[in-house]
């Protein structure tokens, strides 16, 4: 086991990650009648499957070391460029779809794609992520101070995350059509999430020997159990929220503009962190 992390290091993890990726991605071409809209959209979206799993390896990798410290944990984050590198290459493939699709089949892109939101969404994603490959190497990382570069691929990697997270939420508890893949997905994107909650509320207390919960202690533990319900019945909920929060006229610039608006798939994550906080405020009325 250890010689085989020895050798998934660097640019070679970097190409056993993005050969098999590339691999499928040709045969499944030959496979798929790409002279129609239905089958680019096929290949558009085993491209998307192909990358998520590494965005979520990277997006975790630094709170996977902070709560379990390890071997593990020293490789992740050795290896995280490389592995979000990993990422970029594998969604240049959907990026070729996309303009495939745009260009060759442009009636069906718009006639059963377009959403303009949804296009903006996903045009800020490929600005972040080209701009974060750039910067991953020298010739791009010293045109920006260390703290222009920490916020960018911060900001970047949690809107990346977040399209990725939303994506199949949507397919759970919107289209209601889901595949197993999509429930799979989902859980874990929720789980890379999670790792990093735990890790930022781990860095903000220290619990009091005795343990003995406080009252902010108690409403911190309600907070984060119903967050997790909700992330697992979201079909019981969003149907109220989508009441609530659209339909205003204040609302349809947003609507039509803004990404993720009314960002419904996060508000169970809210509850969470709103239960991390208190536990956290709990921990610090203890010591």
């Amino acid at each position: 086991m250890n010689s085989i992390v020895n050798m998934a290091n660097g640019w070679r993890l970097f190409w056993m990650a993005t050969t098999p990726v590339s691999a499928i991605m040709v045969v499944a071409m030959l496979a798929t009648d790409t002279s129609t809209g239905p089958g680019v959209s096929a290949l558009i979206q085993l491209s998307v499957r192909c990358a998520v799993p590494l965005l979520f390896v990277t997006f975790a990798a630094s709170s996977i070391q902070s709560l379990f410290p390890g071997p593990f944990g020293r490789w992740l984050l050795r290896n995280r460029k490389y592995i979000g590198l990993s990422f970029a290459a594998a969604m240049a493939w959907q990026g070729f779809f996309i303009l495939w699709m745009v260009t060759i089949h442009a009636d069906y892109y718009i006639s059963e794609v377009y959403v303009l939101r949804d296009a903006i969404e996903g045009v800020v994603g490929y600005v972040f992520l080209a701009a974060m490959t750039i910067t991953s190497f020298p010739f791009g990382r010293r045109r920006l101070s260390s703290k222009q570069w920490k916020w960018l691929h911060k900001i970047g990697i949690y809107y990346l995350w977040a399209y990725a997270f939303s994506v199949y939420w949507w397919a759970l508890f919107y289209y209601r059509n889901p595949v197993l893949l999509d429930y799979v997905y989902y859980w874990l994107g929720f789980a890379a999430w999670a790792v990093r909650a735990a890790a930022w509320s781990r860095s903000r207390r220290r619990r009091a020997a005795s343990g003995v919960f406080t009252t902010a202690g108690l409403a911190g533990v309600a907070f984060v159990a119903a967050g997790l319900l909700a992330a697992g019945l979201g079909l019981l909920w969003y149907p109220l929220a989508e009441r609530l929060l659209t339909g205003y006229a204040f609302t349809r610039i947003p609507e039509t503009y803004l990404p993720y608006w009314p960002f419904e798939p996060f508000l169970p994550l809210v509850l969470i962190l709103a239960g991390a906080a208190c536990l956290s405020a709990g921990a610090g009325a203890r010591s």
